[in-house]
């Protein structure tokens, strides 16, 4: 391969690795620009290696073809053995909070940079910019409409005043909410003038076909609940 050509491919691949990095750094993820913009160029890196080797095999079989049997380039076998590796990486962003799994988004995006990376390696430049476009229009456009789209129908604050001496409210609640398949999103200790008393907030994603009227039935079957408000 010509010098020329292979500084164009890893340049290609920082600029991609590094536009897909750039929005999970402002969404503050685990893994942001220099991870992206280093998966990409390093899956980069493979493929020209792979394609020196194939070429170094062949001017080898040329120069001496009784080689020809003995010698082979696998160009499948370094690809594959660089997703499954990716793909480990991915895994240590992946994250289980409050009954939530966080990271996944950018455990893909670490998996599909790698692949991206892999193409601008191997030449296949269509691929690779038209792919770039489309995980942008996905973590940008599409993740604001599924932002949007969570909280005007799917999220629900419940403000819920509790007996004090149910120390163990809380975590019995989100068990509750847990156990429903709903996910907790937040929760805030709110102030009360009654020492008897205690108030707390959820902020729940109760998702699209969830029975919400179903649920407020449970909370509201629990002895030490006093009130429980329900804001859209």
């Amino acid at each position: 391969m010509v010098i020329t050509d292979i500084i164009f491919r890893i340049v290609l691949a920082i600029c991609v690795g590094g536009f897909i990095g750039y929005e999970r750094e402002m969404r503050n993820r685990p893994a942001g620009f220099i991870t992206h913009t280093l998966v990409c160029v390093g899956a980069c890196v493979v493929s020209l290696i792979q394609i020196q080797m194939i070429h170094d095999t062949m001017q080898l079989i040329e120069e001496n073809p009784i080689l020809a049997n003995a010698m082979k380039a696998d160009l499948g076998r370094v690809v594959a053995q660089v997703i499954t590796g990716v793909g480990f990486l991915g895994a240590g962003t992946i994250i289980y909070d409050k009954g939530s799994v966080k990271g996944l988004t950018t455990a893909t995006t670490i998996w599909v940079v790698a692949c991206i990376g892999l193409a601008i390696g191997l030449g296949y430049y269509q691929i690779a910019l038209i792919s770039t476009t489309g995980i942008g229009f996905i973590i940008i456009g599409l993740k604001q409409f599924e932002v949007k789209a969570r909280n005007r129908r799917f999220s629900l604050h419940l403000d819920i005043v509790y007996q004090s001496t149910n120390e163990s409210f809380i975590e019995s609640t989100a068990k509750l909410f847990h156990k429903n398949r709903v996910q907790v999103r937040d929760i805030r200790i709110l102030k009360s003038d009654n020492p008897d008393e205690k108030h707390c907030r959820f902020l729940i994603h109760s998702g699209i076909i969830h029975d919400k009227e179903r649920l407020i039935n449970k909370l509201l079957a629990d002895k030490s609940v006093i009130a429980l408000t329900r804001l859209n």
